[in-house]
């Protein structure tokens, strides 16, 4: 059983930056692909980011060349790196974990807020 732990929401301006950071238990991460997705208020989740577990990564199109996703193995986590943050960024962040030949996400962690004010 894997369990996912974010970290680094919080308040920032505008044009500022935050790095969200998602621990997984369990010594078989790099057997899975991790992705980011993120629910604004009163709006379905929705999804932000993926690097499989050979390091490919794909974005959502909102967010390109914006945030970056990225993950170190030996310590079991996965990265977003957030720039140029805009009020529509606001959401609760989630990151998630889907086994390698699996087809959809298998865990998901609690969430981490993000406001981000104009």
């Amino acid at each position: 059983q894997v369990q996912l732990v974010e970290s680094g929401g919080g308040l920032v301006q505008a044009g500022g930056s935050l790095r969200l950071s998602c621990a997984a238990s369990g010594r078989t991460f790099s057997r899975y692909h991790m992705g980011w997705f993120r629910q604004p208020p009163g709006k379905e989740r929705e999804f932000v980011a993926r690097i499989t577990w050979g390091g490919s990564t794909n974005y959502e199109d909102s967010v390109k060349g914006r945030f970056t996703i990225s993950r170190v193995n030996a310590k079991n986590t996965v990265y977003l790196q957030m720039n140029s943050l805009k009020p529509e960024d606001t959401a609760v962040y989630y990151c998630a974990a889907q086994r390698v030949g699996h087809s959809s996400y298998d865990h998901w962690g609690q969430g981490t807020q993000v406001t981000v004010s104009s």
